[in-house]
C-alpha cells in the first residue's frame, strides 16, 4: 500500500491528443489531465493542491508510453494502473470501479452505470462521478453516455468533441448528438 507521504512526482508530455500531465505517487495515478494546447495548460489543469505537493520527474514511464501508443490510435487497457481513491466517497469507488470494467469499443449509459456500481435509479449521481473524474482515460468516463445514446457532457479539456474523438478512436458507435 502506497504511504500518502511518499514523494509525488509530475510528468508532462505531447501527444497526439494534446498535451497530457499526470500525479504519480509510489505506484498509484493521483491525476490525470490530457487534451492540452500548451505544456502550461496541461499543469495549469492539475489540481492545485497535488501539484504543490508533487515535483518534475519521471514517474511509470511504462504508462507514459502506453498513454502515448492509445493517443496514436492503438488499444489499449488501462484497467491495471493502480489508482488512489482515497479522496472518494464509497459510492464513487464503486462507480469508477465499474466505469473502469467498460470496455474498450463500448457505451454504457449514466443508468446503466448507476445499476452495474449497485445504485440503480442514481444516474445523476453517477453524472457527478465522472464529471470530477480526476483520472479521465484511465477510468474511461467517455464511455458514458446519456439515455438513447447521446453523447451526454464530458468535462475534460476539448468538452463533448473530445470525448466522441476518443470513441471514434476505440471505434464505439454513439449516436448523433442532438445538442
Amino acid at each position: 500500500m502506497d504511504s500518502p507521504n511518499r514523494q509525488a512526482f509530475v510528468v508532462v508530455f505531447p501527444t497526439r491528443l494534446g498535451w497530457f500531465a499526470l500525479v504519480g505517487s509510489g505506484t498509484k495515478l493521483r491525476a490525470l489531465t490530457f487534451g492540452h494546447p500548451t505544456r502550461a495548460a496541461a499543469l495549469e489543469a492539475l489540481d492545485p493542491g497535488l501539484l504543490a505537493r508533487a515535483r518534475e520527474g519521471q514517474w511509470n514511464p511504462s504508462l507514459v508510453a502506453r498513454l502515448r501508443a492509445y493517443a496514436s490510435g492503438r488499444p489499449a487497457d488501462f484497467r491495471d494502473v493502480p489508482l488512489d481513491f482515497a479522496d472518494c466517497t464509497p459510492f464513487e469507488r464503486r462507480v469508477l470501479r465499474s466505469c473502469r470494467r467498460i470496455p474498450l469499443g463500448k457505451t454504457l449509459t449514466y443508468g446503466q452505470l448507476a445499476a452495474k456500481a449497485g445504485s440503480p435509479g442514481a444516474a445523476r449521481a453517477v453524472g457527478r462521478c465522472m464529471a470530477r473524474n480526476r483520472v479521465p482515460v484511465i477510468v474511461p468516463c467517455h464511455r458514458v453516455v446519456a439515455s438513447g445514446g447521446q453523447l451526454g457532457g464530458y468535462s475534460a479539456a476539448g468538452g463533448t468533441a473530445m470525448k466522441r474523438r476518443l470513441l471514434e478512436l476505440e471505434a464505439a458507435v454513439v449516436a448523433p448528438d442532438s445538442r
